[in-house]
């Protein structure tokens, strides 16, 4: 019997909490390895922080604005490349009777999760990312209830901003939609998105030529991930990934290239069907891949989105320096709001995982701030990049603004809190907190820090 949504959504959010891998572990900054960690930039969101542990603003302060850049949630796979090149291998041996029992398993499950990306549409967003987002905002509502009654009692907009892709609109429209559930006061002020893609699509506009002319040809890089994809033990796995599968004879008839071919597809297909968990509820994937096999072929994916879009080398800035664009902008908003140029209450931002990860590194982010040498190539244990704790699904930056109270005709005083992925987070070394151990900055420092470093 197929479940209900409610039912899926339910056993969905236990399986994030089973992917997190704990929140104790991300707070550590843990570099082994983790269950989460399988599905990198595609594991599903999971709050790194509960809003009852958050620090107190300092006495006097009240919350006068919030702004965020978020991630989409979980979608759909972008198209069926990966699922069709595994069908095709699979349909090959059961013509030829080489499926092993465990093998002969795969193809149903492979063909459900397809449909279930058809039926969504391809790189949709998909029921768990719709969660994903109206459980953020019911969270940043919790988190700041002064702010929204503040927000609904002055009539100040609450401004939206997406990349214009589809599955962007669509998390700013389940954001926001719950928020105005959660808080019907507001919800006349929340305005329509509007595109930005200079803004929240920047890896794909001219002005950033040579960041794509970086991913497409630059020697330097095809070099080492040439070296990382060609390590021995990437023909080992995949070895090991068919012979699982196929009977022998038929996993030595393939070649080396076809078996990784293959294996990589059915990872790939194995790191998105957590995604699809309202629309796929019975495919699992899990048996079909060791944890081993997996941790592999999620380092391989892992180091790609190192180097095409997160510290990557040592020296160069070619990967993170176009996130200035969205930097300047968190900071502008801020100050138009503490000089009084902007009425908003809330300024909310929805992109991609290449707007994060650069945005991520460009700021010094937790994991993001080991770059390495070109001799030196990334490695987990040399290296606290991981894409699920770095970019997950719906991946959020969030700033606090507060003011103080004027006294005696002196002008109030603003100081910011960061959330990353809903974790107090401290701005980078160069910025100084109000206090030692403290999460909060005073706006004027920041400007001075985030832009000098």
């Amino acid at each position: 019997m197929k479940r209900s949504l409610a039912a899926t959504l339910a056993m969905s959010i236990a399986a994030t909490v089973i992917l997190s891998g704990g929140a104790a572990a991300h707070d550590r900054g843990d570099r082994g390895p983790s269950v989460r960690d399988l599905y990198g930039t595609k594991a599903p969101y999971a709050p790194q922080q509960s809003t009852g542990r958050y620090q107190r603003a300092p006495k006097g302060f009240t919350a006068v604005f919030t702004e965020n850049v978020a991630r989409h949630g979980s979608r759909a796979m972008t198209d069926s490349g990966d699922g069709d090149t595994v069908l095709a291998v699979l349909r090959d041996a059961a013509r030829q009777n080489a499926l092993t029992g465990l093998g002969s398993k795969l193809a149903p499950q492979v063909e459900a999760l397809l449909g279930a990306a058809a039926g969504l549409g391809y790189g949709n967003l998909s029921g768990r990312g719709v969660q994903e987002q109206r459980g953020i905002a019911r969270r940043t509502e919790q988190r700041l209830p002064d702010l929204f009654r503040a927000i609904a009692a002055g009539e100040e907009p609450i401004e939206v901003e997406t990349s214009g892709v589809t599955r962007a609109v669509d998390s700013a429209r389940a954001f926001t939609g719950a928020l105005a559930e959660y808080d019907p006061a507001v919800a006349g002020l929340i305005k329509d998105p509007v595109t930005d893609k200079d803004l929240l699509y920047f890896h794909k506009q001219p002005q950033n030529a040579d960041y794509q002319d970086y991913v497409a040809k630059d020697p330097q890089l095809a070099a080492v991930l040439q070296r990382i994809d060609g390590a021995p033990r990437t023909a080992r796995t995949a070895q090991h990934v068919v012979a699982r599968l196929f009977r022998a004879d038929f996993a030595a008839a393939m070649s080396a290239d076809d078996r990784v071919a293959f294996a990589q597809a059915l990872y790939q297909l194995f790191s998105a069907a957590p995604d699809l968990a309202a629309e796929a509820p019975t495919v699992d994937l899990g048996p079909f891949l060791t944890p081993a096999d997996a941790r592999w072929f999620a380092y391989l994916d892992d180091a790609e989105e190192f180097y095409e879009k997160g510290p990557a080398f040592a020296g160069r800035t070619i990967t993170y320096k176009m996130a200035g664009v969205l930097l300047d902008d968190l900071l502008a908003r801020a100050e138009a709001k503490a000089t009084g140029a902007s009425r908003s209450g809330a300024v909310l931002r929805f992109t991609h995982a290449e707007e994060i990860e650069p945005l991520a590194a460009l700021m010094g982010l937790p994991g993001s701030t080991s770059p390495v040498r070109p001799d030196e190539p990334y490695a987990y244990d040399s290296n606290p990049w991981r894409g699920a704790r770095v970019a997950p699904m719906a991946a959020n930056i969030q700033w606090d603004l507060y003011a103080s109270t004027p006294k005696e005709g002196k002008p109030a005083t603003y100081l910011v809190r960061m959330l990353y992925n809903e974790k107090e987070t401290a701005f980078k070394a160069a910025c100084k907190p109000t206090d030692k151990g403290s999460y909060f900055y005073a706006l004027t420092e920041l400007r001075s820090c985030l832009k000098a470093s």
